[in-house]
């Protein structure tokens, strides 16, 4: 038998941690943070990040974020994921619709303008691209695209039953179609405009959700009665080239 007093000595320590915690194996020391007023969780982790730099911590010392800061981090890796896939189901749904390449493209032509008014709006309030800002683009993604649906499915039924030209058809959709698209988008902005200007407990949360889709309608109606017109003539001449236009079929007597 060898006797403790041989191999170890005992102190009742003074001082001390009650516990030790540990993380992946390690001893790890918890360091919780509170945001000031008006500072986003994004400006934090990066004035984090910036002092771990400036004061040259030992290599053996490593620090990973947690909470909410996690959640921060992960989302904004899988932010181009996300709405990548969200604009491949869409194309995908409407190539099967409209059985075609080229036309599924021109109504998708309509989503960088809403991209841009909705990072313009967020930039214009100072808010950070923010996990509901990355939901509010998303929806912008579904609802954007109803102002191209609604004018090139008037401008194929128009060229294929009308006996029109692809120029005719999309003039003809352009102004036929912009009292529908007006009324769409102006009942979407005024669902939005409370979570934009809403005050209160979660106001924090709501407000980035509102301002990105209030700035990517806006942006996007007034671009897209523009650009999609020139897209859609742009590849019926790439995919189509200049064809005459069908005469309309005249019922039979």
């Amino acid at each position: 038998m060898v006797p403790l007093s041989a191999v170890a000595k005992r102190e009742t320590p003074t001082s001390g941690p009650v516990s030790i915690n540990r993380y992946g194996q390690f001893p790890a020391v918890t360091v919780s943070f509170n945001l000031p007023k008006g500072v986003a969780l994004g400006d934090a982790i990066t004035e984090i990040e910036r002092l771990r730099a400036q004061i040259n911590m030992p290599d053996t010392i490593t620090g990973e974020p947690q909470g909410a800061a996690l959640v921060f981090q992960d989302s904004l890796k899988s932010q181009p994921l996300l709405i990548l896939a969200a604009v491949l189901a869409v194309y995908i749904i409407l190539g099967v619709l409209y059985e075609s390449f080229s036309t599924p493209l021109t109504i998708l032509s309509t989503l960088p303008s809403a991209g841009i008014g909705a990072v313009l709006f967020l930039w214009l309030f100072q808010l950070d691209f923010s996990i509901m800002a990355l939901i509010g683009v998303i929806l912008l993604i579904g609802i954007v695209k109803k102002n191209g649906i609604l004018m090139v499915d008037f401008a194929l039924d128009a060229q294929r039953n009308g006996g029109m030209t692809a120029d005719q058809a999309i003039y003809k959709a352009a102004i036929t179609r912009f009292r529908p698209i007006m009324m769409t988008t102006i009942a979407a902005m005024l669902a939005a405009i409370p979570l934009m200007i809403g005050h209160g407990t979660g106001a924090e949360l709501r407000q980035p959700l509102g301002v990105a889709v209030v700035g990517g309608l806006l942006v996007s109606q007034v671009l897209t009665l523009f650009s999609t017109p020139v897209v859609y003539l742009a590849l019926d001449r790439l995919f189509h080239g200049r064809k005459k236009p069908v005469p309309a079929t005249q019922p039979a007597e």
